[in-house]
């Protein structure tokens, strides 16, 4: 036995298990195998697979593989149980979720030891991050249910929700997602990651055991079968995913034109910049809780480690030391750091990645693992940003390090990446912080800290990380719906354009036709088809549109990406040039009005949608610096700053009815918010829009904000909708075409918004809000910690 001055000498660990006794006589207790939690009571297990400790191999139990008719019933009892659990009040909710989080807090330990067999991550992490953060989120949505008809007012549930989590963090993903769908008065079918299944029926368990009632929350266990099953359901309101990017894209398509709302948490590559001012021990220490926590299994895993080059030689002998302390093995091991990676499969995929990364010049270094499903804390050096190490998500303990000279190179390394889902950044200098924040592409970025979450803060990404936050005000608002208007009669297809000459247009022989030509960048532009086709009015052809192809919507694209100080002036200045567009548009009134009486509008129809289409541009303007963010209530010594910040570039396809205001009503909040736009009008009587450039030009709008592609909309808004530098598209129009939407942004999983264009009265007020506001927005969470 070492005695205590050989200790001190060497600082050698002991072991120091943890017991899990009471948790295998519970795993004994099913030996004969779990059912599905459904409608309040566990099946009798079906066909079964086993679930294995990644870290030892031994069984652990066998879980019942989901069908398409098991998922049938629990959809069926959720069904039946949503109108009784949406028709309590919301303190009555409130109590079940106080309740579940109190019982949480009384099987603390015995989660955090199951979590630690069934996912393999050391027991200090389930223990100490895992199980308290899943009783904060049920506590935290406890208290929105009890203040949601305030808070939230107009609000509804969607329904039946079906939810699939991973298997990275399998209980605090149940939590993420069980709670506020709860809360909103939603009812849930849930199914855990095929891996690590077992804590989602210990939670099964515990809501038995508080009397949650009967179908409010169903859980079936399986693999990818199940999952696809719950998504191809029928009797199911909402999806929400979090998993890899190619599911999830897989997942966008397959619910197109579902009706079925979707939220989506995705992979990431999550850049780590350290600057060179920066606390280096510190930052240090921020590299092993950014990619060896859960060893790299993290979404938001601090993968790319950017560090200034003035620095980079100090910085790595630093990390490379740390690494080589992190003790790597058994979970239950309490002085383990590093557990096992979940499953043989993942393994092999991240050894074969790190071969690729080697073959392509990556240097590797190191630390030790022992033998079995673990893989060592890994640092590869030398590797370019295109390399495989660099683009690809591993979801391993694999860090690269990469230098930077100023903060531009940083910036641009940073956003080196499709995804956008976190980053942290180190500096003593808070200015530098806050402004590389401001410019970096994620959904949460931590300055000096990483890997800090709270149930008070949403958490989501950007680009192919998905869309939709989980947490805070933003998560909850992911589970609520505000109704939706419904069209009597739905908008039919338009006929397609005919790029041919027709009938005369009235009063042809007395002047100079003038096309109508396209708005790109500030210039007036003719269509690259080099075809027009003809507008038709009351009495027949008013004038000629320009045909709109590819190569339009391209250069539109083009030319918006080029506006980006649009993005970034404040709203006060945004504010004022949409003033002075509401004030040149009101000075020509009566010419707006005589366009729309030409289209076979009656006078009083035509005045009634100018007047309305001046009255909402002021009031987008009103609200281009109003349109707050928040300071979210999370972690002591912390400020957590929610930021409302622009989609970028958005593509707009405009209803045919009220050319006019349905495009004031689109594309006005869209550019409030520091969007710039691809708008394609009124297929059926663009001239509308058209005429407004005229308005843009004498109105001091920076060219590149507004652009304006005339042709056939469902062609136009495809192209849009595929565009991988397009990041956002609204689509009013038809049934058929709205699904072709959202199949088509699943590329690079670009936000949508789809709707009967026939839908809204757009003279009412449901042709205007915030709603407008928050879906040309996305929300920023910026972490900053303070004292000492």
């Amino acid at each position: 036995m070492n005695t205590i001055t050989d200790i001190l000498a060497t600082m050698d660990y002991g072991k120091a298990p943890e017991d899990s006794a009471i948790v295998r006589d519970w795993l004994k207790k099913h030996e004969a195998g779990f059912g599905h939690f459904i409608d309040g009571a566990f099946t009798a297990p079906g066909e079964t697979f086993d679930v294995l400790s990644p870290a030892s191999n031994e069984l652990l139990g066998r879980v019942t593989q989901g069908t398409e008719d098991d998922v049938d019933t629990a959809v069926k009892a959720a069904r039946a149980a949503q109108p009784g659990w949406a028709a309590l009040p919301g303190h009555e909710r409130a109590k079940y979720l106080y309740a579940i989080a109190r019982h949480v807090q009384q099987h603390a330990r015995f989660l955090a030891v199951l979590e630690s067999l069934d996912n393999g991550k050391p027991i200090r992490e389930s223990r100490d991050a895992d199980v308290p953060l899943v009783a904060r989120h049920f506590y935290h949505h406890a208290g929105w249910a009890e203040i949601m008809e305030d808070e939230l007012p107009g609000t509804a549930p969607h329904g039946v929700c079906g939810q699939i989590i991973p298997w990275n963090f399998p209980l605090l993903m149940l939590a993420w997602k069980v709670a506020p769908a709860l809360a909103a008065g939603n009812t849930v079918v849930l199914k855990p990651a095929e891996y690590t299944p077992l804590t989602a029926l210990a939670f099964a368990e515990i809501a038995a055991e508080v009397g949650l009632p009967k179908g409010v929350l169903n859980i079936v266990t399986g693999d990818g079968r199940t999952g696809a099953a719950i998504v191809a359901h029928e009797g199911l309101d909402k999806i929400a995913f979090t998993g890899s990017t190619e599911v999830g894209r897989r997942i966008r398509r397959e619910t197109a034109g579902s009706a079925k709302s979707l939220t989506l948490e995705l992979g990431g590559k999550s850049p780590f910049v350290v600057f060179a001012d920066a606390d280096l021990d510190a930052a240090v220490e921020g590299v092993v809780d950014a990619i060896w926590f859960n060893a790299g299994q993290v979404c938001c895993a601090g993968a790319r480690v950017l560090v200034a080059e003035s620095v980079a030689k100090r910085f790595e002998e630093l990390l490379e030391k740390r690494m080589r302390q992190l003790r790597v093995g058994d979970p239950l091991d309490k002085n383990t750091d590093m557990g096992a990676i979940v499953h043989p499969v993942q393994l092999e995929r991240i050894r074969g990645l790190v071969a690729q990364g080697v073959a392509e010049g990556a240097e590797l270094v190191q630390g030790s693992a022992p033998e079995g499903c673990f893989f060592p804390p890994t640092i590869a050096m030398k590797v370019e940003p295109a390399s495989t190490l660099a683009t690809e998500e591993i979801f391993g303990p694999v860090a690269t390090v990469t230098t930077f000279r100023t903060p531009e190179d940083a910036v641009a390394l940073a956003n080196n990446t499709r995804y956008g889902l976190a980053a942290s950044i180190w500096s003593e200098n808070v200015n530098l912080c806050l402004d590389i924040a401001a410019q970096v592409k994620a959904g949460v970025v931590w300055i000096n800290c990483t890997n800090v979450f709270d149930a008070g803060a949403g958490f989501g990404g950007y680009r192919e990380s998905g869309f939709g936050r989980e947490g805070g005000r933003e998560g909850m608002m992911a589970y609520l719906t505000h109704p939706k208007p419904k069209a009597r009669k739905p908008e039919a297809a338009p006929a397609a354009p005919v790029g041919q000459p027709g009938e005369a247009l009235p009063g042809a022989g007395a002047r100079i036709d003038r096309t109508a030509k396209f708005y790109i960048g500030g210039k007036q532009a003719r269509p690259d088809s080099g075809y027009s086709y003809p507008v038709q009015g009351a009495g027949g052809p008013v004038g000629l549109a320009g045909l709109g192809n590819r190569k339009d919507i391209r250069n539109a694209v083009e030319a918006a990406h080029k506006a980006k100080g649009w993005g970034t002036a404040t709203g006060h200045n945004r504010a004022q040039v949409l003033y002075y567009v509401a004030e040149n548009l009101s000075a020509r009134a009566g010419e707006f009005a005589e366009r729309l009486t030409s289209f076979g509008a009656s006078k009083s129809a035509a005045q009634a949608e100018v007047e309305t289409a001046i009255r909402r541009t002021f009031w987008y303007a009103a609200q281009a610096d109003k349109f707050d963010g928040a300071v979210h209530q999370t972690k002591s010594a912390h400020v957590t700053l929610a930021m409302h910040e622009p989609l970028g570039v958005m593509g707009i396809a405009c209803p045919t009815a009220q050319p006019l205001l349905g495009f004031v009503s689109l594309v006005l909040p869209a550019i409030a918010m520091g969007n710039a736009v691809v708008a394609i009008p009124s297929q059926t009587h663009p001239l509308a829009a058209t005429d407004l450039y005229q308005v843009f030009d004498t109105s001091d709008l920076p060219g590149g904000v507004v652009n304006i592609v005339a042709g056939e909309r469902d062609a136009l808004a495809k192209t849009l909708a595929e565009h991988d530098d397009v990041a956002g598209i609204w689509y009013f129009g038809t049934e058929a075409g709205g699904r072709m939407i959202e199949e088509a942004s699943a590329g690079n999983l670009k936000q949508s918004w789809v709707e009967d264009g026939a839908a809204r009265d757009w003279l009412s007020r449901d042709g205007q809000g915030r709603g407008f506001l928050h879906r040309a927005t996305q929300i920023k969470n910026i972490w900053v910690p303070y004292g000492e």
